[in-house]
């Protein structure tokens, strides 16, 4: 605990760690999820983006089971028991998320299986689950298409003395058949549906599909000749993917990555989905042979942990079909436009040289603002430097192969990769091994830490001497995430800011340790004491009866000791209004402790994915943005960068982005003392009001419309 934090104890006479006054992260994280859900329930929302929002709660409960679940699990295998900051120990969470699970689960398929699917065969989209009531002409091309297409591919596996049970791979969706033989005996194989083939098999006619487990099913057949075929059941497991890393021991931290990618593969099976119908006897085997696999020390795996459903398995994969080209079932569309400073035809280092500027994505195009940066600096024959920070490379990334070709034209080019990059591991390691081939210096960093900070620094000659440009973001430099994801990106010259980004990439691919940073807050050398210090300024400036206030936005609000000193800011007389879309540790509204704090979570078309802090400082406003979130991973754990936005302009741009979200009444969502969330609807006669939507038409006024 710092010592600004133990001041700010000391003179309240309440304890602001009691366990009462927190949250629990990962139930927390639930009711997001419970929210991104809702959107998929919600009869506003156009189907194919119903859709979308049901596969995207799939793929978020996937990795909450892979990492969260997963870690907890381990714990209590482990014997810990200590308390999170809400009091509750491992087990005691493992058993709240079950329930919660439980109820989320039934929720998703009821909403899927009984509206979003039926609704959307009613307007041609369908998807075929009995493939013997199709017509003959269907079923022919389907029996031709499984000849052709599946058959070479599936490698049934019999389980017997003589075949041991098979290894399944993780969220591999499989077949568990029952045969029963010649001798009479019941046998057992599994069948992999091959995540290799298209998961939605079309039809003749468009918009009509059958999933390929359904098909396989149908054809079990020609995979067991002369056998009789009893039942066919599908299941699905996760298994841990967590990392563990000998940062004392990492000689060759690509080479250690590489091989905990390998092993990750037989990590511990922590959930296993299987249909309603599986018979008892085939859950118990299942069980048995999953808890014999497993490496101690390991919780053993009960009834608990089996998930069942009625209908489709492994939903995540509904995301390819909302993505059909139906206009009357999806969002309107919206063409991201390019700021006016960057249509004139000019160079960008030249609109750069007359101010900063301020891109807000997916509203502004990413691909003719930072990617039209890169190109310009890679082709561009008086820069010789180009230095960036790369987190989720992508399987196909366009900045990655910018890069290789200003080090194939001779520039300096330099990368830190950040290959902890959770589930982009494998994409980020072929990157660098490809930017490394062709002359780029790769460094992974600082050991023990990851790099989550999103900066880039361009030097250029320029009449005998060298500028720096700057860019700082609040996320990926990833095409893909910035159409869906919204983010702050800062585009500078300011000397002080380009001093401090050659300061850090020094610390990122050499051994430097600067003092200290001109105006770049960095983690985890200060980060934390310098926003525990800005908000005792507000403090300070609440007490002596100025203007005080606290406006920010984030991913995840979860330290401790930041959510402490929020609360004593609230006792001091500051108002704080806090936008958080995700996970929420902090109790609004307890009377004596939080009372001004208030706090909304926006979830709606794009994913809120940028952070900005705001102080009113006594009437000087002060605004910053960058990678970092209010947790302990990031203040502690991760090399993070925040820069202040010194353009009255910029701050005014970001605050009103912000308070936009508070007047929200269509996807902003309040957070209640119990930790439940209320959705906003409009008051009668009050005009509906949607953030996002505001977002982009207010981008379309000022902006050129790019496709």
């Amino acid at each position: 605990m710092t010592d600004l934090h133990l001041a700010v104890e000391a003179s309240s006479d309440v304890d602001l760690h009691h366990p009462s006054l927190y949250l629990n992260r990962e139930l927390s994280w639930l009711e997001f999820n419970r929210r991104v859900l809702h959107e998929a329930e919600a009869a506003r929302t156009p189907l194919l983006e119903r859709l979308k929002f049901a596969a995207i709660f799939s793929s978020n409960l996937d990795e909450f089971f892979q990492v969260r679940v997963a870690g907890l699990r381990r714990q209590c295998a482990a014997g810990v028991s200590e308390r999170t900051a809400d009091g509750m120990k491992p087990e005691e969470q493992l058993r709240a998320i079950a329930v919660v699970v439980d109820e989320l689960t039934r929720r998703h398929h009821r909403v899927l299986m009984e509206e979003i699917l039926p609704n959307l065969a009613a307007h041609g989209v369908e998807l075929v689950s009995d493939v013997g009531e199709l017509a003959i002409a269907e079923r022919e091309h389907l029996a031709r298409y499984f000849r052709e297409n599946v058959f070479p591919v599936l490698t049934p596996l019999a389980v017997d003395p003589g075949h041991p049970f098979p290894y399944i791979s993780n969220l591999s969706l499989s077949l568990a058949v029952v045969l029963r033989g010649q001798d009479g005996e019941d046998r057992f194989a599994r069948v992999k549906v091959p995540k290799i083939l298209p998961r939605w098999v079309p039809l003749p006619t468009p918009g009509r599909f059958v999933p390929l487990e359904y098909l396989i099913a149908a054809n079990l057949d020609a995979l067991f000749p002369g056998i009789e075929i009893l039942g066919s059941y599908l299941f699905r497991i996760t298994r841990n993917t967590e990392m563990e890393l000998d940062h004392d021991d990492a000689e060759d931290l690509l080479l250690q990555i590489q091989e905990e990618v390998r092993n990750r593969r037989f990590g511990e099976v922590v959930r296993v989905e299987i249909q309603s119908s599986m018979p008892s006897t085939l859950r118990q085997l299942l069980l048995a042979e999953f808890n014999d696999e497993q490496e101690q020390p390991a919780m053993p795996l009960t009834a608990e942990d089996v998930y069942e459903t009625g209908g489709l398995l492994d939903t995540a994969d509904l995301l390819s079909l909302s993505t059909l080209e139906i206009p009357d079932l999806r969002d309107l569309p919206f063409h991201a436009v390019t700021p006016t400073r960057l249509t004139a035809g000019r160079s960008f280092f030249e609109v750069l040289r007359e101010g900063d500027l301020l891109v807000h994505h997916p509203y502004d195009n990413f691909a003719t603002s930072v990617e039209a940066f890169i190109a310009e600096a890679a082709n561009d024959p008086d820069v010789v430097a180009i230095k960036l920070t790369l987190y989720r490379t992508g399987g196909d990334s366009s900045i990655a192969r910018l890069l290789a070709h200003a080090a194939e034209r001779g520039k300096q080019v330099a990368v830190l990769i950040e290959l902890q990059a959770r589930f982009d591991e494998e994409n980020n390691i072929r990157w660098a091994q490809r930017l490394e081939d062709v002359g780029v210096h790769v460094s992974y960093g600082v050991t023990g830490l990851k790099t989550h900070a999103k900066v880039m620094l361009v030097v250029r000659r320029e009449g005998g001497a060298m500028r720096r440009y700057v860019h700082i973001g609040t996320g990926n430099y990833n095409l893909k995430t910035a159409r869906i994801y919204t983010d702050f990106g800062l585009f500078s010259t300011d000397a002080d800011l380009s001093a401090d980004l050659t300061d850090l990439f020094n610390v990122l691919t050499g051994f430097g340790t600067p003092a200290g940073y001109r105006k770049l807050i960095v983690a985890p050398r200060g980060m934390r004491q310098r926003f525990l210090e800005l908000i005792q300024r507000e403090i300070e400036h609440a007490r002596a009866g100025r203007d005080a206030r606290i406006l920010a936005k984030m991913n995840s609000l979860v330290d401790p000791d930041i959510i402490a000193a929020l609360y004593s800011a609230s006792r001091a007389g500051v108002e704080i209004d806090l936008v958080v879309r995700g996970i929420c540790c902090l109790r609004p509204g307890l009377p004596g402790v939080s009372d001004r704090i208030r706090v909304i979570s926006v979830v709606g078309r794009y994913l809120e994915h940028s952070r900005a802090f705001c102080f009113a400082n006594g009437g000087a406003l002060e605004v910053f943005i960058g990678s970092a979130d209010w947790m302990p991973r990031n203040l502690d754990r991760r090399i993070e960068a925040v820069a202040p936005l010194e353009d009255p302009a910029h701050r005014q741009m970001v605050l009103h982005a912000i308070e936009l979200m508070w007047r929200d009444n269509q996807q902003a969502w309040d957070l209640r003392g119990d930790g439940g969330y209320v959705r906003r609807a409009a008051a009668p006669g009050e005009p509906p009001v949607t953030a996002q939507t505001a977002l982009m038409e207010m981008a379309r006024r000022t902006g050129a419309v790019t496709a």
